[in-house]
């Protein structure tokens, strides 16, 4: 059986930083946790203590890409799920990577569809969320998923890959994972890449995910430097 840990990145005292690690604690198959920081706090070393997990802080500069690498690279060897603090997993989201990798064990990267949370409520599936399942059909061929072409199908008119939900096979990836010169769409970048590397992409459809959407400091920083019109732009 395959190696598989969830890195948490923890930012600030986030108030769902509880419930995520409660929902991996949770797992109907146990994988190895760990909580990576570059924000050190009594809050999160009270929580790192109460559930027994392994603390480590980053030095250095700042930035989404430098944390995610960070918990990518404390994870260690194996497949590994950089776990975003404001979202919960569905007790079964360990159980379908191992089965991933049992039927493919090519696989580099594996996702997941998605439940929405807002203001504590779950949202309706809207046209977002549509379209969003309707540009991930081609990572549905699992026969095809290996191919360059099949795989940036899917990221062609925009990223339908939800960051969170992604496990990637660490030791077929190696370090670093994000190599972007983005800010806002380097999960959307980086997948790009991936795509023109060995490896198979598979997107599980059923939503083994909560993401809670929130206007945190950094998307709202984005919006206002206009790093994400600039970010998407490049992109396309």
């Amino acid at each position: 059986m395959r190696k598989h840990t969830f890195a948490v990145c923890a930012y600030g005292d986030s108030p769902y930083l509880e419930a995520c690690i409660r929902s991996l604690k949770r797992q109907s198959v146990p994988s190895r946790i760990i909580l990576c920081t570059s924000t050190p706090s009594p809050y999160i070393e009270a929580l790192a203590k109460s559930y027994a997990l392994p603390l480590f802080v980053r030095k250095g500069p700042g930035g989404i890409q430098n944390d995610w690498n960070f918990a990518y690279q404390k994870a260690g060897d194996g497949l590994v799920t950089i776990a975003h603090q404001d979202d919960c997993y569905h007790r079964d989201y360990a159980r379908a990577v191992r089965e991933c990798w049992r039927r493919n064990p090519d696989t580099t990267v594996f996702s997941t569809d998605c439940v929405i949370i807002k203001e504590n409520r779950i949202q309706r599936q809207g046209l977002v969320h549509l379209v969003k399942r309707l540009l991930r059909l081609p990572l549905r061929l699992r026969r095809l998923s290996d191919r360059t072409c099949v795989k940036r199908a899917a990221l062609l008119f925009g990223n339908p890959v939800i960051c969170p939900s992604c496990t990637y096979d660490k030791d077929a990836l190696g370090e670093p994972l994000f190599d972007s010169p983005f800010s806002f769409a380097l999960d959307w970048d980086t997948l790009w890449k991936l795509a023109g590397r060995p490896g198979r992409f598979v997107c599980a459809e059923r939503p083994l995910l909560y993401h809670r959407i929130h206007e945190g400091p950094t998307t709202k920083a984005c919006i206002q430097d206009h790093t994400t019109a600039a970010d998407e732009t490049a992109m396309y």
